[in-house]
């Protein structure tokens, strides 16, 4: 594992040799490196570990209980409450229900425009080519899709689609999509384990050996020997003040980990911001930034500024409130921008003109939210602005068999990048967790040998476990005069205000050395509790979370366009010689950035591209 700089040597600028730490300092000098280290810890065994429990995880563990493997399912809440159930407005596929011309190149040339062309095509066609088999398979295990007056799966339309694409369960669909997900597992007797945190993998940056972690409620520290290791825990968009996830998730787990066991990240300057979460002083701060979902929108909802005006005839006469959510978010913060917004620096969404009883069938969630908070949405708009939602960047993998390059090492869902390229399509993430899920699920069970059944452990593995276990008790005696928390907020604020929708050259490098003195203050860190305290699991959120937040930094410092939903204000142009990903390694001397070319769509999904589909916002109206 690299070390980062000393805080007086400053921070190097992108393309240097910087550095990436997963570990805190702690405080305790000669008295904490004498004092006993033994911690008791529990050695479980697995073929495969798969980290993360929402839909990628789910549907890659059900793959290998299929193909007669027995995986362990880890996840950091209950099993069910994973960050799938906050996917509302639904999961696109090229059925053809409504629009029987829709197919699935169709879909794929909507995710590449979507994605500004930095999508791996290849994973764009496996995702569009195999998800109207996906969605007859969730229908077959029960999902309880909307259905049209013939008993066809209804479509909806959602931002950006050439056709009404996108399936859906009124607007809980990720909620209903994860309950037959887990459903299925539990019929497969899957083992789970909830409420453990996973903080390092066993690797020796070419091979992972397993992992180490806690048990969230008792404090035990858990030691997991598999030769195959399966990260599915998400993105890193909780890392910005104002996000649509809750605070202890998404906190860039999966990246941080994948990249001290030595694999690659890829694009991690592009964060979606979807344009409307809620703010406002009614709704308070729990639910500052949370998702209201693109379904209101793609039911009929208009955006207005504080002065009435539908805005979006100015920016998008054609796609209108439809148009990419890059797009839409970067309106909305321009009209804030020029004294057009809210007070609480948002927008009006109104959906108020449609019939209460279809905005009561079509959206009840959001109705019996707003209800409770006071606000009756078939009457009067809800305030919105634009939230972190999504990391279109994530670790760098093999589509067809999720591995990352570091043996034993697969990734899937919103850990990896490649679906999005530079922005997402609405309604893609879902359908990347269960048809990439499936791909990973198969390749991983044949690759199982008979020694992945009882894998031993080696005393060098046990040595590196035991150290991780030392920094573990370390941490938990840090006792200064600053907690995890207060560091991740400034955090948060760090990245929304140098790294947010709109960016530019001195606002990147000056959030790179607030992000320098900001680690500088971890020496002072304060953690109230043991293992099983929230103070304990918000610092270990904090040292992912600073990782990712300087390879996000960096790369976005690095590409000097603007693509997706990357935006430089010094540099507004979308540049041809900039259509390449940018890969971060750490290595001993810190973190490289490198560049690669993009390949070619196949020949249909061409053809697709230049017939130029488009939405027609208009046939809502």
């Amino acid at each position: 594992m690299t070390k980062i700089p000393p805080a007086d040597q400053g921070v190097p600028t992108t393309g240097d040799a910087g550095g990436v730490d997963g570990r805190l300092p702690t405080q305790g000098g000669d008295e904490a490196d004498g004092r006993d280290r033994e911690d008791a810890y529990d050695v479980v065994t697995t073929p495969v570990l798969v980290i993360g429990a929402g839909a990628a995880g789910a549907r890659v563990a059900i793959e290998l209980a299929e193909s007669g493997l027995e995986p362990l399912v880890v996840g950091k809440r209950d099993y069910g409450d994973a960050h799938t159930t906050w996917a509302a407005g639904g999961i696109n596929a090229a059925l053809g229900s409504l629009d029987p011309e829709d197919d699935w190149p169709i879909h794929a040339a909507d995710t590449l425009n979507e994605g500004h062309h930095l999508n791996d095509p290849a994973a764009v066609e496996l995702t569009a080519k195999h998800m109207p088999d996906r969605i007859r398979e969730l229908d077959e295990w029960g999902m309880s899709f909307a259905r049209t007056d013939d008993g066809k799966i209804n479509q909806r339309y959602f931002g950006a689609q050439s056709y009404r694409r996108t399936c859906f369960v009124g607007d809980r669909t990720g909620e209903v999509m994860l309950e037959t997900l887990i459903d299925r597992a539990q019929s497969l007797e899957i083992p789970y384990r909830e409420n453990v945190m996973i903080t390092r993998l066993l690797s020796n940056g070419t091979r992972v050996d397993g992992a180490v972690g806690f048990d969230m409620e008792t404090g035990e520290g858990l030691l997991f020997r598999t030769n195959h290791v399966v990260l599915a825990a998400g993105g890193f968009s909780a890392a910005y003040r104002r996000h649509s996830s809750r605070d202890d998730e998404n906190n860039g787990d999966a990246q941080a980990l994948a990249l001290e066991a030595g694999a690659r990240l890829l694009d991690t300057e592009f964060v979606q911001f979807h344009p409307t979460g809620m703010v406002g002083e009614r709704y308070g701060d729990e639910w500052d930034g949370r998702l209201v979902t693109e379904a209101v929108r793609g039911e009929g909802g208009r955006l207005y500024n504080n002065e009435g005006e539908r805005f979006m005839e100015q920016y998008s006469p054609d796609q209108m409130e439809l148009d990419a959510r890059d797009v839409v978010a970067r309106a909305i913060a321009q009209e804030v921008r020029e004294g057009r917004g809210t007070e609480h620096g948002g927008v009006y969404l109104d959906i108020s003109h449609r019939d209460p009883e279809y905005i009561s069938e079509r959206l009840p969630t959001m109705v019996e939210r707003f209800g409770d908070l006071g606000v009756d949405i078939t009457e009067e708009p809800m305030e919105v602005g634009p939230t972190a939602h999504y990391t279109m960047g994530g670790v760098d993998i093999d589509f067809q068999t999720g591995e990352t390059g570091v043996d034993g090492l697969y990734a899937v869902g919103e850990a990896v990048a490649g679906v999005h390229g530079a922005n997402r399509l609405g309604g893609n993430s879902l359908a990347e967790t269960v048809t990439i899920g499936k791909l990973v699920g198969e390749h991983v069970s044949e690759q199982i040998t008979a020694d992945d059944h009882a894998p031993s452990i080696t005393d060098g593995q046990r040595a590196l476990a035991e150290r991780e276990f030392a920094a573990l008790a370390d941490l938990t005696a840090s006792d200064g005069d600053v907690t995890p928390e207060t560091l991740l907020e400034d955090l948060g604020e760090i990245l929304w205000n140098h790294a947010g929708i709109l960016r530019d050259e001195a606002g990147l490098r000056e959030g790179l050395d607030r992000l320098a003195d900001l680690r500088a203050r971890t020496t002072d860190l304060r953690v109230d509790g043991d293992r099983t305290s929230r103070s304990f699991e918000y610092a270990v959120d904090l040292s992912m979370s600073l990782i990712v937040a300087e390879v996000l930094l960096r790369t976005a410092l690095e590409r000097t366009e603007s693509r997706g939903a990357h935006y430089r204000t010094d540099c507004p142009e979308t540049v041809p010689d900039w259509r390449q990903n940018l890969i971060v390694v750490a290595d001993e001397s810190g973190l490289s950035i490198q560049r690669r070319g993009v390949a070619e769509p196949s020949e249909p999904v061409r053809e697709a591209l230049k017939e130029g589909y488009e939405l027609d916002y208009h046939h809502l109206e």
